[in-house]
């Protein structure tokens, strides 16, 4: 039988899932005590053997725990562990262990259902307390639900807590719908115009905005804008905007013109040397892939910026997987990478629509700047004047996004590339995916940048597909 403080309000039962997906989640329930079934350290001791993801977390896990449990003795064990807290108020760490448990009626007998019953026995033996079930996996939560089990999913791994709350980092204003309203009439500041260096400054003062952050665009109309500037510094009363290059008619990247006011900031971002994250968003055509490996080649075969391209991809299949694949690193990768070629192919064409990217020379020319590489291969690197594209960052969890971004060594600039409406990853959604991740906390970085572009660059087809389907 084990003992708990009478004080106790909630006891979480958390689920395998939810400390392999977030292996700190025992230090987010504030005052509360958690409470892992001994179906959970089973299930994590046969998860740990393995060079896979779900095995170093499972280690993680198992290492956190026995960190816990080696300065405390067998009676403190029983009485449950102190679990430190940012809130100060420490909760407490329960191991359930029941030598009589008997499984539940008309269910058979599997790792779930066994921590539905372990979960029904705790309720039954506190009535005192509220007992809640804590798991990531939505067919646990229906059979918890229909056992009149009260369950939660596990919500501190969201980056924000509503879906469409991702910025989108641009603000672009339409003059109120008033006619002969300004941008500037609409932000209600005063502004000075500064020139240094060949770069024209803004600076503005008084009543800034509050959801204006480091790093967005500012402009005045969404195709055809007058004013598009960055903001580089901001405070409540002052904000200094960088005037954005032109890339729409005679400036290119690479021969790529910008459409929208959207695709010339980003085009800004990706050539910026003071900006070392960008993050892309958007839907299927909007032209993340495209901008970003004109930018990439500009800077790494023309200003010679970069010495290498480096193109990474988690390889998750939409459908069923293809199995084993023979070859190198890069044979492995080359069917993820249609993007890339899809792209190249484009990029290489000439005005008379002729492509060379069929061309040997041509291949064996970017072949010698640019690698491909799984992203299971990228642990223990140091990228040094690199261009890294992190491509379908949306499947990819926030550690391992972080594994990937801390590769960057000098001189190196990442591009994450992802659309958080199409997610392939389980136990991901548009708020919990790596990319969420990144662009909520780099936010207020001044070397990093972030744009959620709209206009779709294919056909009206691919347009109608994103609406309708």
């Amino acid at each position: 039988m084990v003992k708990f403080d009478k004080k106790a309000v909630r006891l979480y039962v958390l689920d395998t899932n939810v400390l392999i997906h977030d292996p700190g989640a025992l230090y987010h329930f504030d005052e509360h005590d958690v409470v892992i079934p001994m179906t959970v350290l089973e299930e994590l001791d046969k998860h740990k053997n393995g060079n896979r993801e779900i095995a170093r977390t499972a280690r993680q896990v198992s290492r956190t725990l026995s960190d816990l449990t080696s300065q405390t003795t067998f009676g403190e064990i029983h009485q449950g562990i102190p679990i430190p807290r940012i809130s100060g108020d420490p909760g407490h760490l329960h191991f359930l262990c029941y030598s009589d448990l008997k499984s539940l009626d008309s269910l058979e007998s599997s790792p779930d259902n066994r921590i539905l019953a372990e979960t029904c026995r705790l309720r039954d033996d506190r009535p005192d307390a509220s007992v809640i079930l804590v798991t990531k996996d939505i067919n646990l939560r229906i059979k918890a639900t229909a056992l009149k089990i009260p369950v939660e999913d596990y919500f501190n791994d969201r980056a924000f807590s509503d879906s469409d709350a991702m910025i989108e980092g641009a603000e672009v204003y339409t003059a109120s719908g008033q006619p002969g309203a300004t941008l500037w009439e609409d932000l209600n500041v005063d502004v000075s115009v500064d020139r240094v260096d060949h770069t024209t400054f803004y600076d503005l003062s008084g009543e800034i905005p509050t959801h204006w952050h480091l790093g967005m665009l500012v402009s005045d109309n969404e195709d055809d804008a007058s004013f598009e500037a960055i903001v580089r510094e901001i405070t409540p009363s002052s904000a200094r905007l960088q005037l954005l290059a032109n890339f729409r008619h005679h400036a290119d990247v690479w021969g790529v013109h910008a459409h929208d006011s959207r695709q010339n900031f980003t085009l800004n971002l990706l050539m910026d040397p003071a900006i070392d994250l960008v993050t892309i968003a958007g839907n299927a055509g909007t032209g993340k892939t495209f901008m970003t490996l004109a930018a990439a080649f500009q800077q790494t075969l023309d200003t010679r910026q970069f010495e290498r391209i480096v193109f990474t991809r988690a390889p998750i299949p939409i459908g069923e997987d293809i199995g084993f694949l023979p070859g190198t690193e890069e044979e492995k990768m080359s069917p993820w990478m249609g993007a890339f070629h899809d792209n190249m192919d484009n990029l290489m064409r000439n005005e008379e629509g002729e492509s060379s990217w069929d061309n040997g020379a041509t291949r064996q020319l970017i072949g010698s700047r640019v690698q491909i590489r799984s992203p299971g291969f990228m642990r223990g690197r140091t990228l040094n004047d690199t261009f890294l594209i992190i491509d379908e960052a949306q499947n990819f969890t926030p550690k391992q996004l972080k594994s990937l971004i801390t590769r960057a060594g000098r001189n190196t600039k990442i591009v994450c590339l992802g659309n958080v409406g199409q997610i392939d990853t389980p136990y991901l959604t548009a708020n919990t995916c790596g990319l969420a991740a990144v662009v909520e906390r780099f936010k207020g970085w001044a070397h990093a940048g972030h744009i959620t572009l709209k206009g779709v660059e294919r056909s009206r087809l691919a347009l109608a597909a994103e609406d309708l389907l």
